[in-house]
């Protein structure tokens, strides 16, 4: 017998129920390649928690998996809470199919270590779930869904108490821990003696994160004297169908068009191939019905509604995508221009972006006089800098990232689709005061701080082989660095492996950065069997930039 073989007969003789038993069996029976995948190893919880495609098996999400990650994440968080007699967690789930029954089990085996649940009655957004960690004085969150993945995915995600998601140590030592429970029989999935309790949220959680978010408002006259302004918004089968149209509504905005059939809650997105407003396919929809209402505006949200995605009309009237870096952009500009007029840009106010975002942000914030912190990819290290900076009586304005992620204020500690579709609404009635389109303020912006175009490129090399290949791209760079970006010498590099010198956590990212302006990040990627390249170019002739730097550095 092979080792998955050996494995996936232990699931088959050991205390499993016995549905899961006859799918092993078929499994076996069917789909070889997809049995040895099922079972030739464990599903990593990695820093981010869990995300797999769903069934059964060891490298899969299902009851057992989502079982041993909690009760070793209850494990770490017995072992470090020392008043045990009061320690919470507050768990959330999406619209994925069973998302819901995940949720449960995760409930329940908290509740089985004695930790008092507060769980969502249905679907929420991550951002709520992160509002309401810090609402209820929880130690922990826990979020099941695969974000923007396709149907067979689900995930597993893990935010600490500051309402972020967990970053070091404490995620490492989260690991740890969950790696320690190796078989099901060390989870408690039926309460004893001691249990915690398992409370429902609801109505009342979801009025205290409106309250809040629409506290944040900036332009309430502006969006009084447009409130007609057309805007399709599409959840994609997701939660964000339950409070986007809401705070719209309460914003003042009368023309909320919906895509009725994608309002539907329905984990096997059966209107797009994946719900990802990313992607111009999974606004197919949404596009169609602004064509045929003659709507200014498109929102789109993901499953768990903490991305967003927009399309505008352009001068000609034809709607068009904007990407995240745009929207990031537009939005820093607004905000910052409505702060300096209410007198609020004062010293510890601050903006925060990722390294592969866009520098027209860097630009936009020295414009008016606002630091601007760089950090890593992904939104749990702007959600650090916002802790950190709180802590020393900064304030955190807003802050983005170019996979469509922003926030705004310090009500949530993640991004939030919520927020950015309200405050993109008003943005548009801010313009429209100033005779602009969303779109012609963007090309205003463009004017004022010079037109920039970024681009991605990701490079797969799947197997051994292929981890070796891009390990080998990272060792050529870092020894024979670019001299040059579109004929304009490069006038700096950082290598994210020495921390000393950036100030950052040690990671696997190289920059380069020309005289001209432009920069290329290269980063390869920690869950999939790639490497990311990000360019940025400045200047009229960016977009023949941008096709010359992919032919330099993705031959």
């Amino acid at each position: 017998m092979k080792e998955f073989e050996i494995v996936a007969q232990s699931w088959l003789d050991g205390d499993f129920d016995q549905q899961t038993k006859m799918q092993v069996l078929e499994l076996r029976n069917n789909d070889p390649a997809g049995f040895e995948d099922a079972f030739y190893k464990n599903l990593e919880f990695g820093t981010g928690g869990l995300r797999g495609i769903m069934g059964v098996g060891t490298n899969r999400m299902n009851k057992y998996t989502v079982g041993m990650a909690t009760q070793g994440l209850a494990n770490y968080i017995l072992a470090h809470c020392p008043d045990q007699d009061d320690v919470k967690v507050v768990v959330s789930y999406d619209s994925r199919n069973n998302s819901k029954d995940f949720a449960k089990i995760t409930a329940d085996v908290l509740s089985a270590n004695g930790i008092h649940v507060y769980i969502f009655d249905n679907i929420r957004p991550t951002p709520e779930m992160s509002y309401a960690v810090r609402l209820k004085g929880a130690i922990a969150g826990v979020m099941i869904t695969a974000s923007h993945n396709p149907k067979e995915y689900n995930g597993y995600k893990v935010s600490w108490s500051d309402g972020g998601q967990v970053t070091s140590p404490v995620d490492k030592e989260i690991v740890a821990e969950v790696a320690k429970i190796t078989d099901p029989s060390q989870v408690k999935f039926k309460a004893g003696l001691k249990c915690g309790e398992v409370e429902l949220m609801g109505a009342d959680v979801d009025e205290l994160y409106l309250r809040d978010l629409l506290s944040l408002s900036l332009s309430p006259e502006a969006c009084e004297k447009h409130s007609d302004i057309k805007i399709v918004y599409t959840p994609l089968h997701g939660c964000g169908v339950r409070l986007v149209p809401e705070i719209l509504k309460r914003k003042g905005f009368k023309n909320i068009i919906h895509v009725p059939e994608q309002d539907v809650s329905d984990g096997n997105f059966p209107t797009v191939y994946s719900p990802n407003p990313e992607e111009q396919s999974a606004l197919k929809m949404a596009i169609e019905k602004a064509e045929a209402t003659g709507a200014d505006i498109v929102l789109a949200t993901d499953p768990d509604a903490d991305r967003m995605g927009i399309a505008v009309r352009d001068n000609d009237g034809r709607i068009v995508l904007f990407n995240g870096n745009q929207t990031a952009s537009m939005m820093t500009y607004y905000i910052l221009s409505k702060w300096k007029e209410l007198g609020k840009i004062q010293p510890g106010k601050y903006v925060v972006k990722t390294i592969v975002t866009t520098e027209l942000i860097t630009d936009i914030c020295k414009s008016f006089g606002v630091p601007v912190y760089n950090v890593l990819t992904g939104f749990k290290y702007i959600a650090e800098v916002v802790k950190r900076q709180k802590e020393q009586g900064g304030e955190f304005i807003c802050g983005g990232e170019e996979s469509y992620g922003f926030n705004v204020g310090e009500f949530v500690r993640d991004k939030d689709a919520q927020v950015s579709c309200m405050m993109l609404a008003e943005c548009a009635a801010w313009a429209a005061d100033q005779g602009l389109t969303l779109y012609q303020l963007m090309q205003k912006i463009y004017s004022e701080y010079g037109y920039r175009k970024e681009g991605l490129v990701s490079v797969v090399r799947k197997g051994i082989s292929g981890a070796q290949e891009i390990q080998q791209m990272m060792v050529d760079l870092r020894g024979n660095a670019p001299a040059e970006l579109c004929g304009s010498p490069v006038v700096k590099v950082v290598d994210y492996l020495e921390p000393e010198k950036t100030g950052q956590p040690s990671s696997n990212v190289l920059q380069f950065f020309s005289e001209a302006g432009d920069v290329v990040s290269v980063r390869p990627s920690g869950t999939e069997p790639k490497i990311k390249f990000y360019f940025g170019a400045k200047g009229d002739n960016a977009d023949e930039k941008i096709a010359a730097l992919k032919e330099q550095f993705c031959k």
